[in-house]
């Protein structure tokens, strides 16, 4: 490590940014790129299905008439504009629903900011993408660990959103390496992340999902990228905003662990703690469904046999999916769907019209969501315990402390294969899907990143 000559930046901040100039040298241990390889894939997917949902439909009529420098293109479309419309564009789409992927223990959503943001830049300087693979594996450890230094829960208390803050950093962070930032010009860019945080808890009023999808995935990605672009540039500022007085921490909460932005840095991957949904739902329903379709791969009974579903979960995940109105992350509808098909697809997790079927209503009657408080909240894995009384008189019972896809559950590749291919299809078709997963899977060994462009652009 070298030495800070610097004595206006503390070790800390010193540590942190040299680590983030050098991060791109450093060979990723296997189990870390495959992991990342896997929330690559996922993230594209979920670009990818969102491009067609209202949010992305708002993104794209925001971002086509700017026009600009043909840099990177727009996932789905074949639009080529600036990286920063480009980002903006393809993060927003990323969270255009609750299919994107999560970091569970500070609750954020790396992929949806760091991916666009280290694809735009790759495609941009036309770099390998073993590049932008180590790029976005920093960006989600610098996303994570800016959070866990404030202590998410916490920061989320003051009515701020914790993700839409990580993510900005995050995406700062992958910029900065992949525009090959010294040291010095890296804090700067690690300055003006902090400048442009935003995100407050108002957003999950959204019924339309639309602000939620900006907050959490277009807007960190934008301010992330444009603050390593503006120190990449000469933009300087206050070299270490991480101490003194006032710094970022005091600003935002008090009692900060600080030296969590650095505590096992290069030896700790904050990925390997992230979560790849299995189900296209939000996050808190995981659980539920999970437990669900293992009852009914099991036992195979019908919605029709079944006399009462009660699901206990933790109280603040209920909280979030509780007989919600956007159907993605209402669990007592989710459920309901789950009964009659059997399983959960992307298309029957969005169908508006099921919500008011009469078949969906009656069952629907019969399902109950339980704040269980002897279930503790999951900080790594989505929970349920559940009891399916059927109207033979069986009772069938099942739980999982760690759901399917979350950090101690990870989904392998065919997993993550099918989950793509089903938000991919309707998209590109399933020809093309397989081959964009098929290079995404090899993305070390592809020489230029651009070339994704020809799989991932619209027909």
């Amino acid at each position: 490590m070298s030495k800070n000559k610097n004595p206006s930046v503390s070790p800390l901040t010193h540590e942190l940014s040299t680590y983030i100039a050098g991060a791109l040298k450093r060979k990723l241990p296997e189990e870390v790129a495959e992991r990342g390889r896997l929330h690559l894939v996922d993230v594209i997917a979920s670009m990818l299905s969102g491009s067609r949902l209202l949010p992305g439909k708002r993104a794209i009529a925001y971002i086509k008439p700017l026009g600009g420098t043909r840099q990177a293109g727009v996932i789905g479309t074949r639009m080529v504009t600036t990286t920063l419309n480009a980002v903006l564009a393809n993060g927003t789409f990323g969270h255009a629903d609750e299919t994107d992927d999560t970091h569970p223990p500070t609750r954020s959503h790396p992929g949806t900011s760091v991916v666009p943001t280290a694809l735009a830049l790759s495609e941009w300087q036309q770099l390998p993408g073993e590049r932008m693979l180590r790029a976005m594996v920093l960006g989600y450890d610098i996303c994570a660990r800016t959070l866990l230094a404030l202590d998410a829960t916490k920061y989320a208390r003051t009515g701020r959103h914790a993700g839409a803050m990580g993510q900005t950093f995050g995406a700062a962070a992958a910029a900065a390496a992949l525009l090959k930032l010294s040291p010095r010009k890296v804090r700067y860019a690690l300055s003006y992340a902090a400048e442009h945080v935003g995100g407050i808890a108002t957003m999950f009023r959204d019924t339309q999902h639309i602000e939620k999808a900006y907050a959490m995935g277009g807007m960190p990605a934008h301010d992330g990228l444009s603050s390593a672009l503006m120190a990449a540039h000469g933009f300087t500022g206050v070299e270490d905003v991480f101490s003194g007085e006032p710094n970022f921490f005091s600003i935002f909460i008090g009692d900060a662990d600080r030296d969590a932005l650095v505590r096992g840095l290069g030896r700790d991957y904050e990925i390997l703690r992230g979560g790849i949904k299995r189900w296209s739902v939000g996050g808190p329903c995981q659980g539920p469904l999970h437990v669900l379709y293992d009852l009914i791969c099991e036992h195979r009974f019908k919605a029709d046999q079944v006399e009462k579903l009660v699901a206990r979960v933790p109280e603040t995940e209920l909280k979030i999916v509780d007989n919600r109105e956007m159907v993605d992350i209402s669990l007592q509808h989710l459920l309901t769907v789950m009964l009659l098909d059997g399983t959960m697809t992307f298309a029957a997790a969005h169908n508006y019209r099921r919500a008011k079927d009469p078949k969906v209503l009656k069952l629907r009657e019969r399902i109950e969501a339980i704040a269980d408080p002897s279930i503790p909240s999951a900080v790594r894995g989505w929970r349920c315990v559940m009891e399916v009384t059927l109207k033979d008189g069986r009772k069938l019972t099942h739980q999982t402390m760690a759901a399917k896809g979350s950090p101690d559950n990870p989904l392998n590749r065919d997993e993550v294969t099918e989950k793509a291919l089903d938000l991919m299809g309707p998209v590109l078709g399933k020809t093309r899907s397989r081959a964009l997963i098929a290079a995404l899977f090899d993305i070390q060994d592809l020489g230029n990143v651009r070339s994704l462009r020809t799989l991932y652009s619209s027909a």
